[in-house]
């Protein structure tokens, strides 16, 4: 029992990456594309947070009476992730609100018949 508590952070990983995956697939709106992006980034982000623990560890700061440290990669990986997480669902809400002005519509289906007039039949 206690293994499977161990790997709960692991469990909740694979729930949030299927699910943004299955939302990016499975949806035609491109707003609800984007939130399943944003879903399976925040399913990265908790797995890289899960692996950077280590039990009984501390910051990386040299002190005397502890022997186990935790590496601090992790968090700066997570730190950038999350800013190129951002500037990327930023512009694809910017091209979203483009295509919206352009087309009139941000489903998937009513796109195609727009923008390849030759594919329609």
């Amino acid at each position: 029992m206690m293994d499977l508590v161990g790997l709960f952070p692991y469990w909740v990983v694979v729930v949030l990456m299927m699910t943004g995956l299955y939302i990016t697939i499975a949806q035609g709106n491109l707003i609800k594309k984007l939130i399943g992006l944003g879903i399976f980034q925040v399913s990265v982000f908790v797995f890289y947070i899960a692996i950077g623990v280590v039990a009984d560890g501390t910051p990386p700061i040299l002190t005397p009476g502890f022997e186990v440290y935790s590496n601090p990669l992790p968090s700066v990986l997570i730190l950038t992730a999350i800013v190129v997480g951002v500037a990327t669902l930023a512009v694809g809400l910017a091209l979203a609100v483009r295509i919206r002005e352009a087309f009139g519509t941000i489903e998937e289906d009513e796109l195609l018949p727009l923008t390849h007039p030759e594919r329609e039949g």
